[in-house]
């Protein structure tokens, strides 16, 4: 049995949820656990941002900032569970919202973790190709790279990140039927 640590992109995951399985609210420490496949659970890293808000704030801005914060308030005081925030940040140019910074924290959190030797397995929730380049770097440190990602077409993961990692598993309904909360507000809501 190895060591594992979990990174999940909270961004990608919620549209995985959203789009793919009717916005569930599932158990983040179940679902954690069950991706490590039977490995010790060092730790699960939480990436995401905050909800844009204006200045000032809309009553819709103040209120989806208001519910991302309890979320991550709860996701903090999960058993071994870290969160990393990045920006929102609003393009005028694209007239659209991006997020700055998570990918370059999950990136350095993966390559550190990996040349420390701290795991021998990466477990990474995301769809984003950007990650290829920690993910190299993992596996030349020896660590074991596992994607679950989505082939669904608005989350899809890109190809070049699946050729990438080690191995790739899909999230299935199985596996959220698996981490479902069993009654509501029992742990963490979907933000």
């Amino acid at each position: 049995m190895g060591r594992a640590a979990v990174f999940l992109d909270g961004g990608y995951l919620s549209k995985v949820l959203k789009y793919v399985f009717n916005e569930p609210d599932i158990d983040y420490e179940k679902f954690s656990e069950e991706i490590c496949e039977g490995d010790e659970r060092l730790r699960t890293y939480y990436y995401d941002c905050m909800p844009y808000q204006s200045y000032p704030p809309t009553e819709k801005e103040s209120k989806m900032y208001a519910q991302k914060d309890k979320f991550i308030y709860n996701i903090k005081k999960l058993r071994r569970f870290e969160v990393r925030l990045g920006k929102l940040v609003y393009i005028p140019s694209a007239g659209d919202f991006i997020q700055k910074r998570v990918d370059v924290l999950l990136s350095v959190d993966l390559v550190r973790m990996s040349w420390d030797h701290q795991i021998s397995k990466a477990v990474l929730v995301t769809g984003d190709s950007d990650f290829v380049p920690a993910i190299e770097a993992a596996k030349d440190a020896g660590v074991l790279t596992v994607l679950y990602y989505s082939s669904a077409s608005k989350v899809r993961a890109l190809d070049e990140l699946l050729y990438a990692c080690d191995e790739r598993r899909e999230i299935t309904q199985g596996l959220i039927n698996s981490c479902l909360l069993k009654r509501k507000n029992q742990q963490v809501r979907n933000s």
